[in-house]
């Protein structure tokens, strides 16, 4: 059947840089496929990326492998053999969560695959083991304890028999010899990429160190700089102020301005008003005069008003007077007003006495 492709999405394509192993670098320009293929010949999952005519991705899955979300829409994965670490940048969350579930799965699956094929090898070389181990035994005691009758009988099918072991033990062990030189070659290929690992990670190390050093230098760098910039706020500040009373300034140089041509209109008014003066002076003695007749007539009316004052308090007295008499008359008819009510009933208590 060969591979056969089992799970596939669309993503963004990302590469460790091999320099700095920190910064992600693209891989693709725009979203691409990325796929997983089953190969049942080898019993093997890859993960594959074709951008154009260019592989981007070709990872084989191993057990150890681990994907890691590191946002909601990015995640990645090492891989050893290719000693560079993959970054997928998905447009959802639900595609990243569909892929990395399907990574556990195929993992899972890896694992399973890796532990039958060592079953199957062990399995075969104990048989190996132990048919060498057996068959001349075997032989032995039926040549010692076996007659010629027996050895007669029995001889043509035990050899056939033995011949069919002997093919069988001979394909496992050409099989299990195969797969020691393909685990060797494995072998050598993690060791080299373990070896190239090392190196990146001394490498790692010595870039960590003088990223400190470099950081270090930046950070007085940094301080240095923000105090440069906390003077030069000061400056801008100081210099904002004075744009401030320049403003001020300026607005107050704008109002006294306004003020002297107000003044100056009234200067020319004044002096409109100068050339009238004579005239008004004539006026004014003309309205001086008529102030003076005017004045002689209120003191005339003053003294007319104080005399009627005087005969309205006279007039007042005399209506006090007489309200006094009035009501003293009144009292009187009062007691009159009685005297014949009192009378009256005298009058009345006798007319009815009779």
């Amino acid at each position: 059947m060969g591979e056969q492709p089992i799970f596939t999405t669309r993503a963004h394509v990302f590469q460790i840089d091999p320099n700095t192993k920190k910064n992600w670098m693209p891989a693709s320009k725009q979203a691409v496929t990325v796929s997983y293929f089953y190969d049942s010949t080898r019993n093997s999952y890859r993960i594959i990326s074709v951008d154009g005519a260019k592989v981007i991705i070709n990872s084989t899955i191993t057990p150890n492998m681990t994907f890691t979300k590191t946002s909601q829409k990015f995640g990645q994965w090492a891989d050893s053999r290719a000693n560079t670490v993959f970054g997928l940048g998905f447009s959802s969350e639900q595609q990243l969560t569909k892929f990395a579930e399907k990574f556990q799965e195929v993992k899972e699956a890896a694992k399973l695959a890796r532990d039958k094929s060592q079953e199957k090898i062990e399995t075969s070389s104990n048989h190996s083991q132990e048919s060498g181990c057996e068959t001349p035994s075997s032989t032995q005691a039926s040549s010692v304890n076996g007659t010629d009758d027996e050895k007669a009988s029995h001889g043509p099918a035990e050899s056939a028999h033995l011949k069919s072991e002997n093919e069988k033990l001979k394909l496992a062990l050409t099989q299990s010899a195969s797969n020691v030189k393909k685990w060797e070659i494995e072998l050598q290929t993690l060791r080299e990429s373990n070896a190239r690992l090392t190196a990146a990670l001394q490498e790692s190390a010595a870039s960590v160190d003088q990223w400190k050093k470099q950081f270090s230098i930046c950070r007085d760098e940094n301080d240095r700089l923000r105090n440069k910039i906390e003077e030069l706020e000061e400056q801008c500040n100081e210099i904002n102020k004075e744009k401030e009373r320049n403003a001020q300034l300026s607005r107050r140089l704008e109002a006294l301005e306004s003020e002297i041509q107000e003044k100056e209109r009234e200067l020319k008014d004044l002096r409109k008003q100068g050339e009238i003066i004579p005239q008004l002076m004539s006026e004014c003695d003309f309205v001086t005069e008529k102030l003076e007749a005017s004045e002689r007539e209120n003191q005339n009316l003053e003294d007319k008003v104080r005399s009627l004052r005087t005969d309205i308090e006279e007039s007042k007295h005399r209506q006090r007077h007489l309200k006094m008499e009035l009501k003293n008359f009144l009292e009187v008819l009062d007691g009159k007003i009685d005297d014949l009510h009192d009378f009256r009933r005298g009058l009345s208590k006798l007319g009815t006495e009779n």
